[in-house]
């Protein structure tokens, strides 16, 4: 550790906290928000003949049926391997189920595919989560469950889809605001502050059940240890003791109260199954005891269990707050002080609050827009509250568990069957804890970039992780997601390789050339299956299917094949330039310290040179239209192009790179390889994607030369085509009114111009890629214009917006989008943020006007936040931008 370093930590609590975790095998506190918000209707506890994950395991079964492979809450936690939980649940006196869990519609229920239906909010967050603040709105009257399936069943895909701000029931304040925050003494001694606000102008009823529970191993596998949770009738306070022969024994401090529930975490069998239960204690003995007065006296007078919940009734007047205090501390770790002190506790808070605010102000400027810098904390805390623990063993899940009933035998031809050798077991970052519970390939690589600001050892940590032999397959692929592995997303780790790397060397002022060597190898192996799987004709044109844009084409490119054509991709071609572009600067980067890695940096070059030659020179550059097209290849040699003006054209402007000639000179090897292969190309006037600078001594090496990529921005940078005021639009506008149509096998297709939710169920209910604006593309065209800008400066200027008549450089226009993309989460005054779209008016109450969705998507010409809507995973690149460009506004 440096000096600076070392004065840093001192003034930084957070920061020496990261320091001491960067130490350990795996960089990861014991205890995080690692509980998911939905594990019910996911892959893993599907055991059906045919995967209908949605209908074997439904909401209406979670609250009586124990789940196999992980746990979900509300606003939860647990230990890394998710052996004993914690989490919040509630009831209103109206409701006809407890509150465990977030409610949402499954893929038939909705217009527009899966969605939750709940109200909460990532306020605050630490990478070390000593210190983490989560909002739910609770509705005081009884939760709309069967309005909300209902009417969104009602609705045609022309329709919106029908939210929980729409069935009324939070109108005129009726509800209470939960704010549930945790602060850590240290890692295994955890404060819990329960603060419930009243917001309704009339009395009103609120049942509090702090909830304990331990994962159920014991009934699948026959070695699994069964522990238990029970009353400590010696202790002088109030406390409960879970023990696990895996876990350190734990005590849970809580308030006096009159009841206390002890059940078992054991499935229901006789409400699902019509198979009588050995006893009563079931995992939904407290909905059955709050709801129905079923075995009430009996699960209130036990004294152990597997889950367990102190029980409060509040009666809570107009306008009131009431707080509650507890505190979960491992034996072997003496409490600081009496543990039910709140005293301490609130002192504990506060300290923490202020080590919060310590640690994101190094990343403020002295002028900070507080509104700015508050999205950027937000982001980052939905981002660390997305961390989940992550379990799936899909031999064992194909065979089935000894102590279960074996799976349906379709299930070992079925989903997933050839990726026998994946087993993980990790804490993962998730897209979304209730929408995606599950890590996506190129979603993760997004998240990692973004994480890399705040805790780049666990962003490294995550990135190597998917590369690793119980992740990639042994042919070199990377899983795409739990619902089909074998899908294809694009191949963006080594671009969040160097940019983790270079914000880590920019945060610590050197990079981790270990990180880079260990994910350079792996990454390697992943190429090498992109080249021999997904170029089918061998002429460095790829075919990679979907591609992770679901229906932006015109058919579906991860399952037809038209008249047993071909499709070449137009940005499968152009990722693998990028890839091969990010590999060859990864090795550049490792050749400087040693030498080794310079010959196959040259052999990364010369591959992307035939990549760039092939998307040039072939038929994928359509010269009429300025643009690059996916073109079908048909067997008669009719190559028909798919003109649709997209992404999936401009994918090309992502792969670019600056090299300094003078510094490649030290490279004598790469140095000498490139000047000859160079020379021979032009001598043979072969495509060469490069140019150069005779005063500066730069080399740009681009995909889109100078040329082409004036044309393609004219189509970014119009109002009529791409640009919106949120932001570059996956598909241009032009096709609201020119819609694009091919008639293949005797069926006509046609892709038009979507701004929001899709009309098509091509690739399933939430495929949105035709129109909307999307993050992840806009930050990856952003830091392309920055490395453009690089090598041509002030030389190249282009009219922003198209047809205006005002000239300006690259960096200029990557600011104006990224300023475009951050106005989306900006409070616009009487109009509210565009984010909110109609609901704005619920945002602008007094309580509200703080809270921040961060969205998978937005609407191409109103910017609302669409799809998930707690999918900060990659919309978190938002706070890079922000840090990038947003102050500049001040």
């Amino acid at each position: 550790m440096t000096n600076s370093e070392k004065e840093h930590t001192s003034t930084n609590p957070e920061a020496a906290r990261l320091q001491s975790n960067a130490a350990r095998e795996i960089p990861l506190p014991l205890w995080g928000p690692y509980l998911s918000e939905r594990q019910w209707g996911t892959v893993r506890e599907d055991y059906s003949p045919y995967g209908t994950a949605w209908d074997y395991f439904p909401h209406d079964h979670a609250r009586s049926r124990t789940y196999r492979w992980g746990e979900d809450g509300i606003a939860g936690i647990s230990d890394y391997n998710q052996l004993l939980c914690f989490a919040f649940a509630f009831w209103n006196e109206q409701d006809p189920i407890i509150k465990e869990r977030l409610f949402g519609l499954n893929n038939a229920e909705g217009n527009h595919g899966e969605d939750v239906k709940e109200l909460y909010y990532y306020l605050d967050n630490l990478p070390s989560h000593y210190y983490m603040q989560y909002l739910y709105k609770y509705p005081q009257r009884a939760y709309p469950y069967d309005d909300l399936v209902k009417t969104n069943q009602a609705r045609n895909a022309l329709q919106p889809e029908y939210e929980i701000l729409d069935t009324g029931i939070f109108d005129n304040r009726q509800y209470f605001d939960i704010l549930i925050t945790y602060a850590k003494f240290q890692d295994t001694d955890i404060a819990i502050e329960l603060s419930i606000t009243n917001r309704y102008d009339q009395p009103a009823t609120l049942y509090v059940l702090p909830t304990l529970w331990f994962r159920n191993q014991w009934s699948f596998d026959p070695e699994a240890p069964r522990p238990r949770i029970f009353l400590d009738d010696a202790a002088k306070q109030h406390r409960i003791v879970c023990q696990h022969p895996r876990l350190k024994s734990y005590g849970f401090y809580f308030p006096e109260t009159e009841e206390i529930f002890f059940t078992e975490n054991e499935t229901n069998t006789q409400r699902l199954f019509q198979y009588p239960n050995p006893q009563p204690f079931v995992k939904d003995a407290f909905h059955e005891a709050l709801i129905h007065g079923r075995y009430r006296q009996e699960i209130s007078q036990r004294l152990e269990g597997t889950k367990c919940s102190p029980v409060y009734r509040l009666q809570m007047n107009a306008g009131e707050c009431r707080k509650l205090y507890f505190r979960l501390c491992a034996d072997d770790t003496p409490p600081q002080g009496d543990p039910p002190d709140t005293r301490a506790l609130q002192a504990l808070f506060t300290q923490r609050k202020a080590e919060a605010d310590t640690f994101y102000r190094q990343w403020l400027p002295d002028n900070a827009d507080p509104e700015l810098a508050a999205i950027l904390r937000q982001a980052f805390a939905g981002l660390l509250w997305n961390k989940q623990f992550y379990h799936y063993d899909v031999p064992l899940w194909l065979d089935g568990d000894p102590l279960q009933p074996p799976p349906p035998p379709q299930r070992k031809q079925g989903r997933n069957h050839n990726w026998r050798h994946l087993n993980n077991h990790d804490v993962l970052s998730m897209p979304d804890k209730w929408e995606y519970p599950w890590y996506a390939a190129w979603d993760l690589a997004f998240h990692c970039v973004a994480m890399a600001l705040v805790d780049p050892v666990f962003a490294k940590h995550q990135l190597i992780l998917i590369t690793r032999e119980w992740y990639m397959h042994p042919n070199g692929q990377i899983p795409a997601y739990e619902w089909n592995f074998s899908d294809v997303n694009p191949p963006v780790q080594a671009w969040a390789a160097l940019q983790i790397y270079r914000i880590e060397r920019s945060i610590h002022g050197e990079g981790d050339l270990d990180f880079l060597k260990r994910i350079f190898q792996k990454l390697m192996l992943n190429f090498t299956w992109w080249v021999n799987r997904k170029d089918a004709a061998g002429n460095n044109i790829f075919e990679g299917g979907f591609l992770g844009l679901d229906n932006i084409s015109v058919f579906d490119r991860a399952q037809m094949h038209p008249e047993g054509g071909l499709l070449e991709q137009a940005d499968g071609t152009s990722w693998m330039g990028m890839f091969a572009l990010n590999m060859m600067e990864i090795a550049l980067e490792i050749a400087r310290y040693d030498r080794a890695f310079e010959d196959v940096a040259t052999k990364f070059y010369e591959h992307f040179v035939y990549i760039a030659e092939s998307l040039n020179s072939l038929e994928l550059w359509n010269e009429a239209d300025g643009f690059f097209y996916d073109v079908l290849s048909l067997p008669d040699g009719k190559k028909i192009p798919l003109r649709v003006r997209s992404i999936v054209g401009l994918t090309a402007l992502f792969a670019t790179s600056v090299l300094n000639l003078e510094q490649l000179k030290e490279l004598r090897d790469f140095h000498k390889r490139v000047r000859w292969f160079r020379h021979y190309r032009q001598k043979s006037n072969l495509y060469l994607p490069e140019e150069r600078t005779g005063d500066q001594g730069l080399m740009l090496l681009s995909l889109v030369q100078r040329d082409r990529l004036i044309r393609l921005l004219r189509y970014v940078l119009d109002e009529n085509e791409f640009l919106s005021p949120g932001g570059i639009r996956s598909i241009s506008q032009y096709h609201r009114d020119h819609p694009f149509c091919l008639t293949i096998d005797g069926q006509t297709h046609c892709v038009d111009y979507e701004p929001g939710e899709s009309t098509t169920r091509l690739f399933g209910g939430n495929s949105n890629w035709r129109g909307p604006v999307w993050m992840p593309i806009n930050y990856l065209l952003i830091d392309a214009l920055i490395n453009d800008y690089l090598f041509y400066g002030d030389t190249l200027q282009v009219e922003f917006p198209t047809g205006s008549g005002k000239l300006i450089n690259l960096k200029q226009v990557a600011g104006e989008l990224a300023r475009r993309l951050i106005g989306l989460f900006r409070n616009q005054g009487e109009q509210g943020r565009k984010i909110f779209g109609p609901h704005a008016p619920f945002y602008s109450l007094p309580e509200n006007q703080h809270l921040l969705l961060f969205h998978e998507y937005f609407h191409g010409d109103t910017g609302q936040g669409l799809g998930a809507s707690h999918q900060t995973g990659w919309t978190a690149l938002i706070a890079l931008l922000i840090q990038r460009f947003g102050w500049d506004e001040t």
